[in-house]
């Protein structure tokens, strides 16, 4: 009865804590006002309202539903009683759609009494989840959320669409659409949460089967003469593509792309989101020690593949972030490398670059160390100035020279070409400040950092010279390439590829944290890890 109880807290919003995730930094932007968004709809009557579904838990205890989607009640090892889905709560998911709804109306009131040819004040959003993909056949991939979508509603089924609705007095009204039950589809692919349950669950204003998506969002459309939001080039799902098309065409107004607003929004986290992003990297930091401390001379890139892996889902990470990059010897001077199938040999460096999905935040870390245990003396050489080249960089952020990231980007090239003039890599009549960077560019062809949050290159469209504040994660990771046909570079060098990433959060107090600092670097410390179990034979050996 305890769990029906927390449920039933989960249901009512009223006794949920309000969030404090918006990011300061939006503010200033916003046209504020008291409203709020409301429990009854002023477009017409709601297809299932909160009055009409008495609570989850009632439907939970007369076993008339289930839900398609953990739950504090179904998971409570991984969401907590008043948190919708890890780590974030439900009042929060309702802010970011009131935010997003408040920041489209601010920009187009900054045009003045008319916007895009239209003196409206009404705007509709609409975003569709991800749909389900397939490998083959009727053999899916593992099936992951829009980001989008997840961010502003936690709702993990697929085909879903969210429609949210501004009106003249600032009332901010959702709708989700959600495939209907089924008993027949929920015995082969499990439950579903259809529209019945949808209203408490994620605190939407009303929810409706999928098959009045067309029609609701005529009638939205024809009662408000909205301005329409919709970015149909990302959108998974051709039929609301349609839709809106015919929308579009009927009210002869604009599909309007919002994927500046909603990235502008996550660019900078909450406090909840910071919280998930330390777990993410934490659980990828510690499992890193744990396979360089195991890996060995012998084993394929293949073995450690797989135990990065294993060790990020032991400690409740989803799945790795995407498809990990482990490169012995020469391999890692091919920057994208995921062939991984070769076998480590006693002289190799092992370039992994690997990072893991918790409660849909993701990590991203990179670590080279020494198959043996011990670096030869050329890459002890190139491993320490790289070693010191991140720590000088980290230095710099938000410091000058270090205020972008592609303020990062540009120090990095200039430090790491005067590193390589003082070893001897770069000739020493090299001065110009422009050479020096060119010359570190040629040995790292790469940008040094990019955004990170709920995807591994997190909001994509904001550039990269915008200026590093607090709320913001980004990654630093300088390498060095050298060819096996570098003939300019001493023999000893060619073939060695290192690359060092951490990731990094401008918490809420201005300070750096480097998220990933328990995984080890440092060149000794890297190398007593690697020893510690090398008298054990190689996993290729025990097969």
């Amino acid at each position: 009865m305890n769990s029906l109880r927390r449920l039933e807290r989960l249901a009512s919003a009223s006794m949920l804590r309000r969030s404090t995730g918006i990011s300061a930094y939006l503010r200033p932007r916003l046209c504020r006002t008291n409203a709020t968004s409301s429990g009854s709809s002023s477009t017409g009557k709601p297809t299932v309202s909160a009055a009409e579904v008495r609570s989850v838990a009632n439907i939970l205890r007369q076993q008339t539903g289930s839900l398609g989607q953990p739950t504090s009640i179904s998971h409570p090892h991984l969401i907590r009683p008043d948190e919708l889905v890890s780590g974030v709560e439900l009042d929060e998911m309702k802010d970011r759609r009131e935010q997003l709804m408040q920041n489209i109306r601010a920009y187009a009131r900054s045009f003045g009494s008319e916007f895009n040819g239209h003196s409206s004040s009404c705007h509709m959003f609409v975003l569709g989840a991800a749909s389900k993909k397939y490998m083959s056949g009727k053999i899916p991939y593992v099936f992951r959320q829009n980001s989008d979508f997840y961010y502003l509603t936690g709702c993990l089924e697929p085909d879903a669409v969210l429609l949210l609705v501004i009106d003249e007095t600032q009332n901010v009204h959702s709708e989700l659409f959600m495939r209907p039950k089924d008993p027949h589809a929920e015995l082969w692919d499990g439950p579903r949460t259809g529209p019945e349950l949808a209203v408490p669950l994620f605190g939407v204003t009303e929810a409706h089967p999928l098959d009045q998506l067309e029609n609701v969002l005529a009638k939205r459309a024809a009662d408000l003469k909205p301005h329409l939001w919709f970015d149909h080039k990302s959108s998974d799902l051709p039929l609301l593509v349609e839709n809106m098309l015919r929308v579009s065409s009927t009210e002869q107004r604009p599909l309007l792309p919002a994927y500046t607003f909603l990235e502008a929004m996550r660019l900078l986290k909450s406090p909840a989101e910071m919280r998930l992003m330390r777990r993410t990297c934490d659980i990828a930091a510690r499992s890193f020690n744990e396979v360089m401390a195991e890996s060995r001379p012998g084993q394929s890139e293949h073995h450690l593949f797989a135990a990065i892996d294993f060790k990020c889902r032991m400690r409740d990470a989803s799945y790795l972030a995407y498809p990990p990059v482990v490169a012995a010897g020469r391999n890692a001077t091919v920057i994208h490398y995921v062939s991984n199938s070769q076998l480590l040999q006693p002289q190799d460096l092992v370039l992994m670059d690997a990072g893991c999905e918790y409660g849909g935040y993701t990590s991203d870390i990179t670590r080279t160390w020494p198959a043996s245990g011990e670096f030869t003396d050329p890459q002890r050489t190139l491993y320490e100035m790289l070693h010191q080249l991140q720590a000088d960089i980290i230095g710099t952020v938000m410091k000058p020279g270090g205020e972008t990231l592609d303020q990062l980007f540009e120090t990095t090239c200039y430090k790491l070409g005067k590193y390589l003039q003082e070893i001897g890599l770069v000739s020493k009549s090299v001065s110009d400040y422009k050479e020096l960077a060119g010359q570190g560019y040629r040995f790292c062809p790469h940008h040094v950092s990019h955004y990170l949050g709920m995807d591994v290159h997190d909001t994509p469209h904001v550039p990269r010279n915008t200026r590093i504040v607090a709320g913001m994660v980004f990654t630093v990771e300088p390498g060095i390439y050298i060819g096996q046909d570098c003939g300019d570079v001493p023999p000893e060098f060619r073939g060695i590829g290192i690359r060092i990433e951490d990731d990094l959060l401008i918490n809420d107090r201005g300070q750096v944290e480097v998220l990933t600092d328990v995984c080890v670097k440092d060149p000794r410390a890297l190398e007593e890890l690697c020893k510690r179990d090398q008298t054990e034979p190689a996993a290729s050996n025990l097969l």
